[in-house]
């Protein structure tokens, strides 16, 4: 690819077009190394270097192609004011390897988020779901792309171990989940055994929720984060943190 259109790949419609997105720093890069011995198509990466970098990019135990630029170059690239001086450019999943699976995997649960805008917000969650392991997140249409270079650097490198689907419509969902559940004030406390038993987790935009609509057909039971405070609502991704949590012990 290009230098020109390595640039391009910060906005949305590129990575599409060019099927790639950007990966910036070391901790990154050592995340993406090790979860490339395990994901075929992320051996076709690209490594772009300053020449303070060449050394330590030809240690990594990855068979990655390494293009040394210049400062100038790379800040060019860069979706940072100061640049660290290594970017990969990696291949976007395969969406045919991550279709809906037959069933779900063994102990699999899956994170519904509809709608959700804050990059911080998703990255984050992805941190969690990657941290404790057995979930899939689905994310509906209009969601903030996971692979916005904002979500990439909040993710930490979850991004790489977390099955992620995208443009999933609340309406499809109910051909393949019996039981659903969501939060509300007035639900059942989320430390209930209840809670557990349950295959998909409904959350909503920041500000909207999940649409009442849909909560109704898919009968959607309710549960709730019971706190002491004196607000009257969690960051999103502060409760399904809690959730994920509550779920995996």
């Amino acid at each position: 690819m290009k230098l020109d259109d390595v640039k391009k790949l910060h906005q949305k419609k590129y990575r599409t077009q060019f099927g790639h997105y950007l990966v910036e720093g070391e901790h990154l890069i050592l995340e993406l190394q090790k979860a490339a011995k395990s994901q075929v198509n992320l051996a076709n990466t690209t490594l772009y270097v300053t020449q303070e970098y060449q050394d330590w990019a030809n240690q990594l135990d990855m068979n990655a192609n390494i293009v040394t630029i210049n400062q100038k170059q790379m800040s060019q690239i860069s979706n940072t004011k100061t640049p660290q001086g290594i970017i990969a450019c990696v291949p976007l999943p395969d969406l045919s390897a991550t279709q809906v699976p037959a069933k779900r995997l063994l102990n699999e649960r899956c994170i519904y988020l509809h709608e959700v805008q804050d990059p911080g917000n998703l990255g984050t969650i992805l941190r969690t779901l990657a941290w404790f392991g057995h979930f899939r997140l689905l994310l509906s249409a209009n969601s903030v792309d996971p692979f916005n270079p904002k979500v990439v650097r909040a993710s930490m490198g979850a991004i790489f171990h977390v099955s992620i689907e995208q443009d999933v419509e609340l309406s499809d969902l109910q051909n393949r989940f019996n039981k659903f559940a969501y939060l509300d004030m007035q639900g059942t406390p989320v430390n209930s055994a209840q809670f557990a038993d349950h295959e998909c987790y409904l959350f909503g935009n920041e500000a909207r929720g999940v649409p009442s609509e849909a909560l109704s057909a898919c009968k959607a039971d309710a549960f709730t984060i019971k706190g002491n405070g004196s607000i009257d609502s969690l960051n999103l991704a502060s409760a399904v943190n809690i959730c994920v949590y509550q779920l995996s012990i």
